[in-house]
This record gives structure tokens, sequence and C-alpha cells, in this order.
């Protein structure tokens, strides 16, 4: 991924952050004859200090469900389009559109498995987690024989990654004035606008008045 010093992120919290709140990511493998594959799907994500654990599953049918080694991991964050009409000085740097986002790349190794017990801890633990996440209460019950039948239908993977980029595009590249005119801007838009609009204001100097 393309990452321009001013857009790169080190601290491995904004990793958390970007999985806690959308933790449906994007897995790309590439088949033998060179062909890439990829599937989007939920997983769990762990890290104890700079260490990261990210489990997830396949469904037995889907040809990932094979793969095994190198994997890309793609985290994909709030996201939102950024007019050029919002710059102040929009004129006399003729500014054009773009859009700012924030993602991350993890790149690292592949674990597949699909050993009985081991799928139905993962079961249990995805299931919770996501049930906790709306509310609901159903639950995965791996003694249930109609339950165990289940698994033979997927795969488990456990991904750990040897390197992490993660980058925020939020105007840092822009004079101070344009990133609380776009932040402003952004904080009256939709859902992700609005999170992009808090991200900002993350990276905006604390010492000086907020306009929005």
């Amino acid at each position: 991924m393309h990452t321009p010093a001013a857009f790169a992120v080190a601290d491995l919290a904004a990793l958390d952050a970007l999985l806690s709140n959308d933790p449906f990511v994007t897995l790309v493998t590439v088949e033998a004859d060179g062909t890439p594959c990829a599937t989007q799907l939920p997983v769990l994500y762990r890290r104890e200090a700079g260490a990261v654990l990210i489990e997830g599953h396949w469904a037995r049918p889907n040809p990932q469900s094979c793969h095994a080694g190198s994997a890309l991991l793609i985290v994909q964050g709030p996201h939102a389009y950024v007019s050029p009409g919002w710059y102040p000085d929009k004129e006399a740097a003729s500014r054009v559109p773009t859009w700012n986002y924030a993602t991350a790349h993890l790149t690292g190794t592949l674990e597949r498995f699909d050993d009985e017990p081991g799928l139905a801890d993962l079961v249990v633990r995805t299931s919770g987690a996501f049930e906790a996440r709306v509310g609901g209460d159903w639950r995965f019950d791996p003694m249930a024989p109609r339950f165990r039948r289940q698994l033979a239908g997927i795969v488990g993977f456990r991904f750990v990654p040897g390197r992490i980029v993660i980058k925020h595009k939020l105007s840092q590249n822009h004079p101070e004035a344009n990133r609380r005119a776009v932040s402003a801007a952004l904080a009256t838009g939709d859902a992700g606008a609005r999170d992009v609009a808090a991200l900002m204001r993350a990276t905006l100097p604390s010492n000086a008045p907020a306009t929005d």
C-alpha cells in the first residue's frame, strides 16, 4: 500500500480501533497459477503488546479454504469524499477533489485448520462476540449433534501478521485551516463522513480553537 509519511500511523491502537469498529475484512491469497483470490469475512482480533492474532473461517466450498502460507488482510475503516469547495484556499491553490479514509494492510502467514474441537471453539467465540454486538442471545452448542454436524461445512484459519501498515489519509498534508474546514463539513454528513471527521479532529493541534 502506498503510504506517504504524512499518512502513516505507527500506533497499533489505531488498528485496535479499526477492527473494533468494523471487523469485516478482505483476505487476499494467490492461487498456484498466480490468480488472486479474495474473500470478505468477519474475524476475531486479538492483540497482546505487538503480537496480533486474527481468526476466522471460510465455507468449505470456497477455494480459498485450501490456501495457507502468505496472505494479505485488508482492514477497511471509515471513508468519505472531500469536495475542493470546502478548502479556504481552493482558488489560490487550485484544489481538486479527493477522498479521506483510514485503512490497514496486514501481510503475514495464514494457517488453516479443520479439527472439530478447534472449529467448535472458534464458532462459539465468533457467535458470542457478534451476538453481543447486536444484543442477541443465540448460542452455538458444541455438544448438540445438529450443530456439530454443521462444522463439517467450514474451515478455520489463524492469521499472524509479520508486517502491519496503517494509513490515515486525513488531509494532514494540508494547511490547518483546510483540515478544520473539511472536518467541519464532514461532521454534517453520513455516519462514515462523521467518523472521518472525528479522526481528523484527533490529528489537529490541541492548543488551537475548534471551529466545528
